[in-house]
């Protein structure tokens, strides 16, 4: 059995439903984050199987790597916001800092 398109498309598809429901239903920051990294890695497997089976050119690896530098920089700011949040409220919970006074 050789390894297609569609399989990629279905380990991107069950990543991004699991990254979205990660997103959706956490209230803990951190969980949040690691949703909204999952979504991106989704993308990034979406853009390298196009890629292999379409034009066959570098682009979706380009991309991937620009996805892959945007969650870095994510990472680190969404770290800095919940490091934040704690220092703040004692807590990373996102449901008891509804307001954002000290």
């Amino acid at each position: 059995m050789e390894i297609g398109l569609a399989h990629y498309l279905t380990v991107s598809l069950a990543l991004f439903v699991l990254g979205l429901f990660c997103v959706l239903t956490r209230r803990n920051a951190l969980g949040v984050l690691m949703g909204v990294e999952l979504i991106l890695n989704s993308a990034n497997i979406n853009y390298l199987a196009f890629a292999r089976y379409s034009s066959g050119g570098y682009d979706g690896q380009v991309f991937a790597i620009f996805v892959i530098m945007l969650a870095a920089a994510e990472a680190a700011i969404g770290l800095a916001i919940v490091l934040g949040l704690y220092q703040t409220f004692q807590t990373i919970d996102l449901e008891a800092t509804e307001t954002l006074r000290g």
